[in-house]
């Protein structure tokens, strides 16, 4: 584990220092001001769960009975049973610019209490937007990525099997309004916000467009459209998301507590320190002694005796010193050398940031 996680840096630290050197594309760094995707949302049910459904909630039970009035049948929701059936929330994003007509993927989800979505079919779900109105239609058999057998102890579940989702399951039904053009001019969004990013990608733009480009803030930059592309607003900014830019990356180290996963940029500079890992060890082993009494002996009885070792393991510290402003492959060999553990070595970078050596952003999750 430990020599994999220092190739993993190496690794991040080459393809990080390649892509500087050659730049990136501007559509793959930033985004245009008025194409952005919107959430929706709906409720719905499920249907054919063989016995897997919600355990006749209230709401379950009522959606049914008002799913069959809408069909001419009219039953008491308390005569129902919900256990073929379940409550479920779809969800879904919508792209600038969809067509009515043009499908989506919906994932689906579990309200209730129910099992599995195994097998189940989607019954006609409209999706809103935040708006209140509806702009989409789902419906389709549910594609559940787990499974769930057996019952109480035996039971044997994999992966989530009462979420799911249905590809191409929703139809649009109604477009989005969406508009790039603003009073003459397009806005480029950087999807990390920095300054010098943000100043960079200005002076690129100008090299090719002599004067258009303005960075207005951290994330955004205001280009304005040229008289020959006025008929022709996406030619233009196809042509500005091809403009190749060198974003600036911060120093930056991602500790996952969970995972035990570090990954660290090249950015990283460590002022001078030194390091020192030792672990104490303490083994307990208990014994037991027997005694007997002696053999043809009409008195005493047979005694078990526990008897207990405690002994404690302190190995020798071991000091590295770190040279000033070392590259992240010798900080990651320095601390293989120490032997230590992807835990113990978030435990270093924490101390590290503490001290005032680590010279980078620490975000732990």
């Amino acid at each position: 584990m430990k020599h994999k996680l220092a190739i993993l840096i190496v690794t991040l630290t080459v393809t990080l220092a390649y892509a500087q050197s050659t730049g990136v594309r501007i559509k793959d760094i930033a985004t245009v001001a008025g194409a952005r995707d919107n959430q929706l949302v709906g409720y719905g049910l499920v249907v054919g769960l063989a016995g897997d459904g919600d355990k006749n909630p209230v709401y379950t039970l009522q959606s049914i009975a008002n799913m069959l009035q809408r069909f001419g049948i009219t039953v008491p929701s308390t005569t129902l049973q919900a256990k073929n059936v379940a409550a479920v929330l779809v969800t879904a994003d919508i792209p600038a610019f969809m067509k009515s007509g043009m499908r989506l993927d919906v994932q689906v989800a579990s309200l209730g209490d129910a099992k599995s979505l195994q097998g189940g079919v989607l019954l006609q779900t409209p999706l809103f937007g935040a708006d209140g109105k509806v702009y989409a239609v789902a419906q389709g058999p549910v594609s559940v990525g787990g499974f769930s057998a057996g019952q109480g102890g035996t039971s044997v579940t994999k992966n989530h099997p009462t979420s799911g989702q249905i590809v191409n399951g929703a139809i649009v039904e109604r477009e989005i309004p969406a508009d790039i053009l603003n009073e003459g001019f397009v806005q480029l969004i950087l999807r990390e916000p920095d300054f010098t990013s943000s100043a960079r990608l200005a002076s690129a733009i100008n090299k090719q467009f002599e004067g258009l480009a303005e960075a207005l803030d951290s994330s955004t930059i205001k280009v304005k459209v040229p008289p020959e592309y006025k008929k022709s607003v996406v030619d233009f900014v196809a042509a500005l998301e091809s403009i190749e830019v060198i974003p600036d990356t911060p120093a930056r180290i991602i500790i996952n507590e969970k995972t035990g996963t570090i990954v660290a940029n090249s950015k990283i500079h460590i002022s001078n320190c030194a390091i020192s890992h030792g672990n104490l060890v303490i083994n307990i082993a208990t014994t037991f002694d027997v005694s007997q009494p002696q053999p043809l002996s009409q008195t005493g009885t047979t005694v078990v005796t526990p008897k207990t070792e405690v002994k404690a393991t302190e190995p020798k510290g071991t000091m590295i010193a770190l040279p000033e402003l070392p590259t992240v492959e010798k900080v990651a060999a320095a601390l293989n050398s120490l032997g230590v553990t992807p835990r113990d070595m978030m435990a270093i970078f924490q101390a590290m940031k503490q001290a005032g050596a680590l010279q980078a952003e620490l975000i732990l999750k």
